[in-house]
């Protein structure tokens, strides 16, 4: 899902950029008063996992590459803002020192993997799991569907990222300048991908960290930030 450097044209990167301004003032803003000091480690490991989990990438039709993200598991065990500032972290690292992401389009991939997924993934966990307990197996489901709808939520936003370039894009003669796929072929490309792979790695992922946290350390999954 990691966007390179030379398929979004510079008006869309640089708008990607000044959305994702506010959102990391404000998951500073929240860290700095709700994550309590023994929750701090949990952001550099949350961090750690995401970068690692992220460099396992297999490249999909349209230029871009499909992977699992561990976003959900992060906002999970220590909040939606606090994984924002984690998988950016690691978002940030992947693209400068490895050249994983361009970093022309670090705004957009955050929007995507740091913002999009980590928020959806949290709220849609909640909403599943309901008032079930820590300790049940109705959590670890709702870990994994929300895990799985997540990161094809995010795909999503990154197929319409690609298809809209050719219209925001071209030259006189309607030729693109930047991603030449269209919104059917890269919407297709991304979801099929993701919605046939890749989501079910994130739910396998998701669900059994959770599985083995409750029998760890449920004190984590109590705690909720």
């Amino acid at each position: 899902m990691h966007i390179p450097d030379g398929y979004l044209g510079p008006l869309t990167c640089g708008a990607f950029y000044a959305a994702m301004l506010p959102v990391w003032l404000k998951a500073s803003r929240v860290v700095k008063k709700t994550l309590k000091a023994a929750q701090v480690p949990l952001l550099a490991v949350g961090a750690a996992f995401s970068f690692v989990i992220m460099m396992f990438n297999i490249p999909i039709p349209g230029g871009t590459t499909g992977h699992a993200v561990g976003g959900v598991l992060v906002a999970i065990l220590i909040g939606p803002w606090a994984a924002c500032i984690a998988i950016t972290v690691a978002l940030v690292i992947q693209a400068l020192l490895f050249g994983d992401g361009g970093i022309t389009a670090i705004g957009a991939n955050c929007f995507n993997m740091a913002f999009i997924l980590p928020f959806a993934g949290y709220y849609l966990y909640k909403l599943f799991s309901g008032n079930s307990a820590p300790g049940s197996n109705k959590r670890v489901m709702a870990a994994g569907m929300a895990g799985y709808l997540a990161i094809n939520i995010a795909a999503f936003f990154a197929g319409v990222e690609f298809g809209l370039q050719p219209l925001l894009h071209h030259t006189a003669e309607g030729q693109a300048l930047y991603c030449p796929y269209g919104l059917k072929a890269a919407l297709t490309a991304m979801l099929s991908g993701h919605l046939l792979v890749f989501g079910w790695i994130e739910l396998i992922v998701t669900a059994l960290v959770v599985k083995y946290l409750q029998k760890k350390d449920l004190e984590l999954l109590n705690r909720e930030a």
